[in-house]
């Protein structure tokens, strides 16, 4: 049987993986905080956050599971910033790495600069990538898209917008991103599930 991990959406980059009964959240929001999104209700074994914004980093909000048996990824992490003036507007933001059996999910956090040439190579080809779309307080929608392509994202699912009923009203909307975009996937729901040999898509998830 093919190795799968499964990715489940929560809204703005709040993400849980899944795989052999162990699972992760990144990024999980503060109650109140983002325009829209009802309070978190989430278990999983472990959290990890990109940097120390509310919308980024509520612990709390995630009901900590026991007894799943060893953690079947290996985690790495790149430090970047979180804006374009390296850090000084916006601080700090970590790009989260996690590799299953050959599969490699990356969580680009609140990713607001370019990549280094040598950043884009230690994150190599992402199996899935998740990434902010909506400009202002990251990279922007054509931005987004062109580090997708440099990195040769099989599937990539965008975050960090706003829709008609969530998100903050300063950022971008998700057509923003998926108008540059030939290979979207309405997935309707807010699980895919990534495997080795997918095909290369644009994945939007729903809540």
């Amino acid at each position: 049987m093919a190795e799968k991990m499964t990715v489940t959406w929560y809204g703005h980059s709040c993400f849980k993986a899944e795989a052999e009964g162990y699972s992760i959240v990144m990024d999980p929001y503060e109650d109140n905080n983002v325009p829209g999104l009802p309070a978190l209700c989430v278990s999983a074994n472990q959290v990890l956050c990109s940097h120390e914004h509310g919308d980024h980093n509520y612990r709390d909000g995630v009901e900590l599971a026991e007894g799943s048996g060893p953690n079947p990824w290996k985690i790495s992490w790149i430090d970047t910033y979180h804006d374009d003036k390296k850090g000084e507007l916006r601080g700090a933001n970590r790009i989260h790495i996690l590799d299953y059996h050959g599969i490699r999910l990356v969580h680009m956090g609140d990713l607001g600069c370019d990549l280094t040439k040598e950043q884009i190579e230690e994150i190599g080809r992402p199996d899935a990538l998740l990434i902010p779309v909506g400009g202002y307080y990251t990279i922007d929608a054509v931005k987004a898209k062109e580090i997708s392509d440099v990195l040769g994202a099989v599937v990539t699912i965008p975050m960090h917008y706003r829709s008609e009923t969530f998100g903050y009203p300063v950022i971008g909307t998700l057509e923003e991103y998926t108008k540059l975009c030939d290979d979207t996937v309405i997935c309707g729901g807010n699980s895919i599930q990534i495997t080795k040999g997918m095909d290369k898509q644009t994945a939007v998830l729903s809540l």
